[in-house]
C-alpha cells in the first residue's frame, strides 16, 4: 500500500504527532521524549511567540492505516535575513525504516518551500535554537539528554540516499567533578581583582530573573549571534521562556557573572538532569511525571549545560574561570559529580577547549544536513 501524507489539522492529528514517537521507540531503552505539553505549545501560534516570524506545518505519513513518520517544516525568516538563505528547515522527523515513507515526509517540506520561495532544506531544525537540534548520528549506546534528539541508527543512512549530507556537527561530551578543583580555579583571584567581574551569589531565582533575566537572555542573543544558523530571540519570547524556567532552575547551578557595573557578561544555565524521570512518564506529567521530575530535581545525581555564553569583549577575561569554579564548588557541596555538557559545534574552537583540564569524555555526535532544491 503506498504511502498517505496528512497535514496536521485537527486536535486529534496533532495528538498523533506528537505520541507518534512513543510507539516508534517504544522498546528503545536510550530514547527520552519530550515534554508532551510542550510539543503541544510549540505547534500552537498562540502559546508560540516564534510563531511572529516563523511559518510551520506538520505532516504524518500514514501506511497500512498506521502512522508511519511525521516531520515538520519550518521557516525562520528571521534567520534567513540574517544569514541571506532562503531556507527551508525540517525537524520533528520520525519515521519507520521504510524509504517511501521518508520521501513522502521529505517531499511534503520541499513541496512547503518552493512555495515560499526557499532554495535550501536544512535541519533537524527548531523555530529556534531552545528547539531541539541535530539528528543523531553517533552515541546511540547512551541515555539521551532530555533536551536531544534521539533517533536510529538508519536516520542518517536514508537521509544521505535522499541526497542530503553533512552542514555541520555538533559534539556532546560529559565532565567528571571531583573533589581535587582544575588548577586554572587558582587564577580566580587574580581574575577578579583584574577584570572587576564577580560571579552572582546569595540570590534565589526569582531575584536572579528580575534583576538580571532579560539583560541575561540579550547577552545570549549576542554572544550566540555569530553560530550556525541564529537568529535573536524577541522581548516577547524572552520572557516566555523566563515564565517556563526559572520554576525549575537552581541557583546553585545557575552562574550569572557581571562587571564593576553590576551587568551581566557571562552565564552559565545547569539542570539536574530529568531524562529518567521524564522517560518513565512516556513525557507526560500526570499522574506521575510531575512527582518524578520534582524528584529529580531536588536531590540531582547528575546535571546538564543548557546554556553557555560570554559576550564577546569579555572571552578573553576568564569570566569563564569564575563560572565554572562556582559551578563546581556547588556540585561538590550537593554531591554531584557528573555533567553533561550541552552539545557544542565542531568547529567552535573556543568552546571545545574550555574544558581541557576537565579530560572530557565524548557522549554523542549530532549532525544537521543539508540538500538543494
Amino acid at each position: 500500500m503506498s504511502t498517505k501524507i496528512i497535514k496536521v489539522e485537527s486536535k486529534k492529528q496533532m495528538r498523533q504527532f506528537v505520541d507518534f514517537p512513543l510507539d516508534l521507540y517504544k522498546n528503545c531503552e536510550n530514547y527520552v521524549p519530550a515534554l508532551r505539553g510542550d510539543e503541544f505549545d510549540t505547534f500552537n501560534p498562540k502559546k508560540n511567540d516564534a510563531y511572529e516570524y516563523c511559518e510551520a506545518e506538520c505532516y504524518l505519513a500514514e501506511k497500512d492505516g498506521k502512522i508511519a513518520g511525521r516531520i515538520a517544516a519550518i521557516i525562520n525568516h528571521n534567520a534567513n535575513e540574517k544569514w541571506g538563505k532562503k531556507v527551508v528547515r525540517f525537524g520533528w522527523i520520525d519515521f519507520i525504516e521504510d524509504k517511501e515513507v521518508l520521501r513522502g515526509l521529505i517531499d511534503a517540506v520541499e513541496d512547503f518551500g518552493k512555495a515560499r520561495g526557499c532554495t535550501e532544506v536544512n535541519g533537524p531544525l527548531g523555530f529556534t535554537d531552545m528547539d531541539r537540534e541535530g539528528l543523531l548520528v553517533e552515541g546511540y549506546e547512551n541515555l539521551s539528554s532530555f533536551t536531544c534528539i534521539y533517533n536510529y541508527p538508519y536516520y542518517d543512512t536514508m537521509l544521505a540516499e535522499f541526497g542530503f549530507s553533512k552542514d555541520v556537527d555538533w559534539t556532546q561530551r560529559t565532565v567528571e567533578l571531583s573533589n581535587e578543583f582544575p588548577k586554572m580555579y587558582d587564577l580566580a583571584p587574580r581574575i577578579e581583582e583584574r577584570s572587576g567581574i564577580r560571579v552572582v551569589k546569595g540570590m534565589s531565582m526569582n531575584q536572579l530573573a528580575k534583576r538580571y533575566g532579560m539583560e541575561i537572555f540579550h547577552l545570549y542573543n549576542k554572544s550566540f549571534a555569530p553560530l550556525y544558523g541564529f537568529a535573536p530571540l524577541t522581548d516577547k519570547q524572552i520572557k516566555a521562556y523566563l515564565a517556563t524556567y526559572v520554576p525549575i532552575l537552581d541557583p546553585d547551578f545557575v552562574a550569572v557573572a557581571v562587571n564593576k557595573d553590576d551587568k551581566p557578561v557571562g552565564f552559565c544555565f545547569c539542570v539536574p538532569t530529568l531524562s529518567t524521570a521524564i522517560k518513565k512518564s512516556d513525557g507526560k506529567l500526570f499522574p506521575f511525571g510531575l512527582f518524578r521530575i520534582l524528584k529529580a530535581l531536588k536531590k540531582p545525581v547528575a546535571l546538564e549545560a543548557l546554556l553557555i555564553g560570554v559576550l564577546p569583549e569579555y572571552q578573553g577575561s576568564g569570566a569563564w574561570v569564575l563560572l565554572f569554579k562556582y559551578l563546581h564548588e556547588n556540585c561538590i557541596r550537593r554531591n554531584v559529580h557528573k555533567m553533561i555538557m550541552n552539545p557544542q559545534l565542531e568547529e567552535n574552537f573556543k568552546v571545545q577547549t574550555l574544558f581541557t583540564q576537565y579530560n572530557p569524555q565524548f557522549y554523542t555526535r549530532r549532525r544537521s544536513y543539508v540538500k538543494s532544491i
